[in-house]
């Protein structure tokens, strides 16, 4: 295809799937695999990069949670029609065998299903254990085939911990780990950080490094958290975490009081409070795990941006950090981490 028809073929598909028009959908990406256009090109230039944009759109308050979730259940079914073979049309792997897995708790599994079929196209088997697979299926699984690598997808940060723990038990029957996804950082740091055997910023980049080939690491025991991170010893991650019902319920009560507005709120807007506080408390705790500033401070102007789009003005995060700083005041990296986030919103540190 030319670039003026993947614009065109882009920009149809963007209209059918916010509008829900699967019929339009699938007839156009039908027509353009017809024609002859590439598979991988389409899985990647187009569905991928619809997908972002969806995510875009309801960032900005363009499009409902509802809606989002509606696209992205037609641009699922928009890679299944592209990925479904005529009739003993798709060729026998050539190459090995690999493993693709949304790490434990992580429910964005489009990125990773994209990986997969493209490591199908690119010849090699994939055994895709799909979305918030557990550590524990994770690994029985490699103990029952030989397997050339893991492929572990997150989008969220919170999930860095889980993916710690997926890391190292694959690593530890011998099996190296390539990572991708938002989750580890526009740079690959975090997956570093975890000791991950690779990171990719995308599929095909993915495929590439599995084409050169990774080391397999001997089989060892299972390594602990504070092996790759040191400073996990203070135990604040751990005090936060477990903390996490209390400071959620303190938290909004201390709003309350400092924003009276929110007495006026209705049931529903108040469980929206409580559930960007929750995401504030775990982001808070996916930094105190990595000792990673930016983490939170991206978190927080992003979702600083997310509310505004909706009305909301952003610095209303201000007194809920100031509380957290409150209640955890013997933990001095969660109280930087929460001066620092409290600067990047335009307030004064929340000490």
């Amino acid at each position: 295809m030319t670039g003026a028809e993947l614009d065109a073929l882009r920009d149809g598909l963007w209209q059918a799937v916010v509008s829900g028009d699967e019929g339009t959908a699938l007839a156009l990406v039908r027509q353009a695999r017809t024609s002859g256009a590439d598979p991988e090109t389409l899985l990647v230039d187009v569905v991928a990069g619809t997908q972002r944009r969806i995510g875009a759109a309801w960032a900005e308050g363009r499009l409902t949670v509802a809606r989002e979730h509606a696209a992205t259940a037609i641009n699922d079914r928009v890679v299944t029609l592209l990925t479904t073979p005529d009739e003993g049309a798709r060729p026998a792997p050539r190459r090995g065998r690999v493993v693709v897995a949304c790490v434990e708790g992580e429910w964005h599994a489009l990125p990773a299903r994209l990986v997969t079929e493209v490591l199908r196209l690119r010849g090699w088997r994939v055994d895709f254990l799909g979305a918030r697979t557990p550590t524990r299926h994770l690994v029985n699984h490699l103990h029952r085939c030989t397997a050339d690598a893991v492929l572990l997808s997150s989008s969220l940060p919170t999930r860095l911990p889980a993916a710690h723990a997926a890391v190292t038990a694959c690593q530890a029957v011998g099996t190296p780990v390539l990572t991708g996804g938002a989750a580890f950082g526009p740079d690959g740091r975090y997956a570093r950080l975890l000791g991950a055997d690779g990171w990719a910023p995308g599929a095909q980049e993915a495929a590439d490094i599995l084409a050169a080939g990774l080391e397999r690491p001997g089989n060892a025991a299972v390594r602990h958290p504070v092996d790759d991170l040191p400073h996990l010893a203070d135990q604040e991650y751990t005090l936060v975490t477990r903390a996490r019902p209390r400071l959620v319920k303190q938290t909004f009560a201390d709003l309350s009081d400092r924003l009276p507005a929110v007495r006026g709120y209705d049931d529903e807007q108040r469980e929206r409070i409580a559930e960007e506080l929750a995401h504030t408390v775990d982001f808070l705790a996916a930094a105190l795990y990595v000792d990673d500033t930016d983490l939170f401070t991206d978190f927080l102007t992003w979702t600083a941006d997310v509310l505004t789009a909706r009305g909301v003005p952003g610095h209303s995060l201000l007194p809920a950090l100031a509380s957290l700083g409150e209640q955890l005041h013997d933990c001095p990296r969660a109280r930087r981490l929460l001066d620092e986030g409290a600067l990047a919103l335009g307030g004064p540190r929340a000490r």
